[in-house]
């Protein structure tokens, strides 16, 4: 799903109102009453209400939602905050069909807010996601009001005072349990900062142009099942093992080996044909007796990887969990490097090595697929000042080098070499567990052997990865979870996509 700027919506309502013959404030009706209808699906548990609306079409969304609500029996309060800006059509119109069957309190002056006491739910409709200032005045001082209260809160479309696309100066910010947005997410959404104001995101069809989006160029895209039946494959018939690929896996240290398993089994349910692992010496018999479908490499080194032969035949590399970064590990690294010009796959240490040793980022292959947690990420790039700063760095850096980034976390960031960016939306916090990132770097190996398209490697390994772990949580719970969970829930992860592959 494509994510769109403000003044890309603004332009999307405009040519859906010229195109579908329907007036601004039809369209907004429309709104109303696709936010009141997942509204009432929420667990909140309360029938009182208290909607707070500003003088645009925030508020005029606000005004149509309290009379939708109260024909379905709650018990509607709005609250309107009177200021400098002159009320919307929209808004004006949707006030006096409010007050046909309610009544408005007024707030225009600081000192009526001791006289308010918000109870129930409160519904967040003061501004929208076209605010570009600090929310100062009036304005902040019911919005601290709100932020103080015990009363949940359920933002109309955007948190008030949260900017869409940018840094936020310090300013009041509706902290929000819940925002119901329309028809696309908003980049601020995907952005661990702004957690505390967006809460639960859910994103509401409200019949915006769906042809006028497809042809808009954008910078950013969130990951759902139409992104991913874009790299739909069909199996070929007479496939054997080799028609699937040979991947080489170059992992483990003396106590790490548990990383090289992990990796290991994932790949395997990439997808791939064959697969081979290079592991120290004393990984030998973990290794073989846990992943019998996987054949073993041995370096000549007992305890750490040194020396990493290729095959013929080895049709991509994945390089990095649990591999150790001694002297003669980063060597190897160096020399397979040196060897090697189809994309790999590199995370943990083989990101820690690289970082330490700039040379090796100009033999990287190009469309690499890198994938760094925050703190490696760091240690690749440099100081993060903040989400909006990380995006832009990873953005550059993958242009630079023309490599795949795939920043781990909630809403896992990929960046192309092309410098577009695509936002995660399957995982859970449970999956912030040992070896998680060994699980993803084999997936996205066995993938990329199998479907020799690396960017539908990182898209597809990231949302599967995530899926998996949704799935797995549903049955364990998301505190118990562990990276083998992730693991034996890929192949139902795979099947729930309707992904032939």
């Amino acid at each position: 799903m494509k994510i769109l700027t403000t003044d890309q919506v603004r332009s999307t309502d405009a040519y859906t109102i010229t195109n579908q013959s329907i007036s601004s404030i039809d369209l907004m009706e429309r709104a109303s009453l696709a936010f009141v209808e997942d509204y009432v699906g929420l667990p909140l548990g309360q029938s009182h209400v208290t909607v707070v609306c500003g003088p645009g079409n925030n508020g005029g969304d606000g005004l149509a939602i309290a009379r939708l609500l109260d024909q379905r029996k709650y018990l509607v309060e709005v609250w309107l905050i009177k200021g400098d800006s002159r009320a919307s059509d929209d808004h004006t119109i949707n006030l006096k069909r409010w007050k046909k069957i309610g009544t408005v309190i007024d707030i225009d002056e600081w000192t009526q807010l001791n006289e308010l006491a918000p109870s129930g739910i409160i519904i967040d409709a003061i501004y929208g996601s076209g605010i570009s200032r600090e929310i100062q005045g009036l304005s902040a001082v019911v919005i601290e009001m709100i932020n103080n209260c015990s009363c949940q809160v359920v933002s109309v479309d955007m948190p008030s005072g949260l900017y869409s696309e940018q840094l936020n100066p310090k300013g009041a910010i509706i902290e929000a349990d819940y925002t119901l947005s329309f028809q696309v997410p908003k980049l601020a959404f995907f952005l661990p900062q702004n957690q505390l104001y967006v809460g639960d995101w859910h994103i509401l069809d409200i019949g915006l142009d769906r042809n006028f989006i497809e042809r808009m160029s954008v910078d950013y895209c969130s990951i759902d099942q139409t992104v991913i039946q874009e790299f739909d494959r069909a199996q070929h018939k007479y496939a054997h093992k080799g028609y699937f690929g040979h991947a080489l896996l170059v992992v483990g240290a003396k106590g790490k080996i548990g990383a090289a398993v992990l990796a290991a089994k994932a790949a395997m349910r990439g997808g791939l044909g064959l697969l081979t692992v290079h592991i120290p010496t004393s990984g030998y018999q973990v290794l073989q007796s846990t992943v019998p479908e996987a054949m073993c490499q041995l370096d000549n080194h007992e305890d750490i990887c040194t020396d990493v032969p290729v095959s013929e035949g080895i049709t991509n590399i994945g390089v990095g969990p649990g591999l150790g970064r001694a002297k003669e590990t980063v060597g190897a690294l160096k020399k397979l490097l040196e060897l090697t010009d189809t994309p790999m796959v590199v995370d943990a240490d083989g990101l820690n090595i690289i970082s330490q040793h700039s040379e090796c980022l100009h033999l990287l292959p190009q469309h690499s697929i890198l994938t760094p947690h925050p703190k490696e990420f760091q240690r690749l790039v440099g100081e993060v000042k903040d989400d909006y700063h990380r995006l832009k760095l990873q953005k550059e850096f993958a242009i630079r080098y023309q490599v795949i980034v795939v920043y781990k976390g909630a809403h896992t960031t990929i960046a192309l070499p092309t410098g577009m960016l695509f936002f995660n939306t399957t995982g859970n916090s449970g999956m912030a567990t040992a070896g998680s990132g060994d699980v993803l770097t084999g997936l996205i190996t066995g993938l990329l052997t199998r479907t020799k398209d690396p960017v539908m490697a990182a898209i597809l390994g990231v949302y599967i990865h995530g899926l998996a772990g949704d799935l797995a949580a549903a049955v364990i719970s998301e505190p118990a979870l562990t990276a083998g969970d992730i693991i034996e829930y890929i192949g139902p992860a795979i099947k729930n996509t309707n992904l032939p592959m």
